[in-house]
Formats: C-alpha cells, structure tokens, sequence
C-alpha cells in the first residue's frame, strides 16, 4: 500500500492554498521506500510566536502497520545534532492512520527551549 498524505479536518479547512501546495510538493519528494524507520518527521518550517514558543511543522510519516497517537510523546528539537527543546506532546483529536503522511505543527514552550537555539534548519526527533 502507497503511502499516502492526509490532512488533518481542522488543517484542511484552514489551511492557505500556498501552505499546502508546499505540503504537497514536500511529500512528492519524500523519498517513501527507503526509510528504515517506521516513523519520520519531514520539516517544513519553524517559528516563534508572540509568546516566544517555537513552533516547528513538520509532515509526521507514520510507515508501520499500526496507527500513531501523542500520549505524553517526548519529542525532542534539534540543531546541529544538539538536542536545544524537549517536550511531551498529547494529542487527543489526532490520530495517523498506518501508511500515512499527516502535517502537523508541534508548539514548545518557551521555558523548554535552550537559549542557544537559533530556529535555524531544526529538526524533530523521538526523544
């Protein structure tokens, strides 16, 4: 079964049509047959919001056979393989069914973020 790409209804609805161009053409890429991984993060880009939370949006690459969920989930931020955020994510209205592609944005709080960060080229990882 292909992996496929799915949107999130809230995202689908809000999403700008430029956003999701983007997505989609960032899923072309992904090369979907090589990973030896059963669940990657493919970055998009990161922020800063008014609160000075890092907001990284990745596209979340579920491989296994197995739906994915967020229940407590320690993701880590990083830099230049330097881990500079960790936080524990819940998300009770997401859930990545097997062999699908979802984006989504992940939000660190401010007093988790290491002051060397630069928001520069990071990457999310399974902490």
């Amino acid at each position: 079964m292909p992996q496929t790409l799915k949107f999130e209804p809230s995202w689908d609805k809000a999403l700008p049509d430029q956003d999701r161009v983007k997505i989609k053409q960032t899923f072309q890429q992904i090369n979907h047959n090589t990973t030896e991984q059963s669940i990657t993060f493919t970055p998009l880009w990161q922020a800063r919001n008014y609160k000075g939370e890092l907001l990284v949006t990745v596209i979340i690459n579920n491989y296994s056979e197995d739906k994915l969920t967020f229940d407590q989930t320690p993701i880590n931020y990083m830099e230049d393989d330097q881990v500079l955020a960790t936080h524990f994510f819940t998300l009770n209205t997401v859930t990545i069914p097997s062999k699908t592609s979802m984006p989504w944005a992940f939000i660190f709080p401010i007093e988790n973020i290491s002051q060397q960060a630069t928001f520069d080229n990071g990457i999310l990882s399974w902490a």
